[in-house]
C-alpha cells in the first residue's frame, strides 16, 4: 500500500502530460487553418491594439464650466427706446453651463391685480352661467362682461396678449453677441488637469481672436451667429420663437504622447428649434418662458411681464483619456491568444466529420481502449496459478 501510494505521488510530481498531436497534410484544411489564424490576428492588432487602444487604461473626467456673454442690444417698439445689456438678456445669471440668451419679447406693462375680461376668443359667453368659477386657465369670477362676451377673471391685467409674436425678431442684433467658455478639466486617474485656455491662448489672443473651426479652431470665445449658423440653424428663424443648441467639449486625449497635444474640440449641435416651415406643424414649436420685473406705484403692487423667447445654450463635457497599462495589455494578449484556438476548433471539425478520409483521421488522432479488456498482468497471474 505504501509503495503504490509512493509510485502515485512520484507520477503526479516527476512527469509531465503533453497532448498527442497529429501533423496533417492537406491543402483545404492547412488553408482554412491559416485563414483563421490570419482573420483572428487581423482582429488583435486591428480591433483590439489599434482601434480599441486595448494596451491603454482610461479614465473620464471631472469638469468645471464658466461662461460669459457680451454685448448690447437695441430696440426701438412704438417709439419706446431701449438698450439692453447682459443683465437684461441673459436667463439666470451668468457663469452657468446652461443659459438662455433673449432674442425676442412681447412685453406687457403695467399689470396689477384685478378683475378684467378675458381676451376676445377666449373663454367667450352668453350670460353668467357660462363662466363657472374657478374654470379653465385662469380664476373665473362668474361674471360674463356685455362688452367683449368674455368671462371676467382674477388675475394681472391687463391681461397680456401672446398672439402676434414679432417678426422680424426685436433682438437681431443678439447675433453679434459673443460667448466666453473657459472650461478645465481633471482625469483623476492619471492625475492630469488641463484647460481650454492652452498653451499659446494667453490675454493678447483672446482680446484678438473668434472662434473659426478651420482658422481658431482653439479660440474660446464665439461669436452667437456663429454658434447658431455651426448647429445648421438659421438665425432669423430661430430667433424668433426661441430654440436649443449644444456646445459639447470633447478632451479625447492620448497621454502616451506629450499632454500638451491634449487639446479640446468645439461641436455645435441644434437640440430643438425651428429650423424650417414644416416644424411649424409640431406642437410647442421653439423655447420660451415668462419674466416678471415687479415695483411699486402709488403703494399698488404692478409687473413688467414679458414672454422670452431666447436660445438656450447649453455646454456639455465629454472627455475619455487613455495611457499605456501593462494590465489591459496582458489581458488582451491572453484573450487574442485564447481565441487563436478557434482555428484547431474548426480545423478538428472539417477533418473528422467532413472529409471522405474522416474514419482515418480519427484513428490518427484518438488511441482507443476497451475497458472490458484484462489487465496483461492479472492474466499472466491467473495462469501462473492454474498451473
Amino acid at each position: 500500500m505504501k509503495s503504490q501510494i509512493s509510485n502515485a505521488l512520484s507520477d503526479f510530481f516527476f512527469e509531465y502530460e503533453t497532448p498527442r498531436q497529429v501533423l496533417v497534410r492537406n491543402r483545404r484544411v492547412g488553408v482554412v487553418c491559416r485563414l483563421i489564424q490570419l482573420g483572428v490576428l487581423a482582429y488583435i492588432i486591428g480591433w483590439v491594439f489599434i482601434y480599441e487602444k486595448g494596451y491603454q487604461s482610461t479614465d473620464t473626467a471631472i469638469s468645471s464650466v464658466f461662461s460669459k456673454m457680451k454685448g448690447v442690444g437695441y430696440t426701438n417698439v412704438s417709439g419706446n427706446e431701449m438698450v439692453w445689456d447682459v443683465a437684461d438678456y441673459v436667463f439666470p445669471p451668468q457663469g452657468d453651463s446652461s443659459f438662455v440668451v433673449m432674442t425676442n419679447y412681447i412685453i406687457t406693462e403695467g399689470q396689477k391685480m384685478g378683475k378684467c375680461p378675458e381676451l376676445q376668443d377666449q373663454n367667450n359667453c352668453n350670460s353668467d352661467g357660462d363662466c363657472e368659477e374657478g374654470q379653465i386657465k385662469r380664476q373665473m369670477t362668474g361674471v360674463c362682461v356685455n362688452d367683449t362676451k368674455t368671462c371676467e377673471v382674477l388675475t394681472w391685467c391687463p391681461i397680456e396678449n401672446d398672439k402676434n409674436i414679432p417678426d422680424p425678431p426685436l433682438l437681431m442684433s443678439a447675433e453679434n453677441y459673443t460667448l466666453f467658455i473657459k472650461n478645465s478639466v481633471t482625469f483623476p486617474l492619471f492625475g492630469v488637469t488641463r484647460s481650454n485656455l492652452v498653451e499659446g491662448i494667453d490675454a493678447v489672443y483672446i482680446n484678438e481672436c473668434l472662434y473659426d473651426p478651420k482658422d481658431s479652431p482653439l479660440c474660446p470665445i464665439f461669436r452667437l451667429g456663429d454658434i447658431v449658423k455651426l448647429s445648421g440653424f438659421n438665425f432669423t428663424t430661430i430667433a424668433k420663437v426661441g430654440g436649443a443648441i449644444g456646445i459639447v467639449i470633447d478632451w479625447t486625449c492620448n497621454l502616451d504622447v506629450d499632454v500638451k497635444h491634449c487639446k479640446p474640440k468645439y461641436n455645435f449641435h441644434g437640440l430643438y428649434g425651428n429650423p424650417d416651415e414644416t416644424d411649424k406643424a409640431r406642437a410647442s414649436v421653439g423655447y420660451n418662458f415668462r419674466y416678471a420685473k415687479y415695483y411699486m406705484e402709488d403703494k399698488v403692487q404692478k409687473r413688467t411681464l414679458l414672454k422670452v423667447f431666447g436660445i438656450r445654450i447649453d455646454i456639455i463635457v465629454q472627455s475619455l483619456a487613455r495611457q499605456f497599462d501593462i494590465i489591459p495589455t496582458l489581458t488582451a494578449i491572453g484573450s487574442g491568444v485564447g481565441i487563436f484556438g478557434v482555428a484547431t476548433v474548426v480545423c478538428d471539425l472539417v477533418l473528422l466529420y467532413l472529409l471522405p478520409k474522416r474514419e482515418f483521421y480519427k484513428n490518427m488522432k484518438f488511441k482507443y481502449t476497451d475497458s472490458h479488456v484484462q489487465d496483461p498482468d492479472s492474466e499472466a497471474g491467473s495462469t501462473e496459478t492454474e498451473k
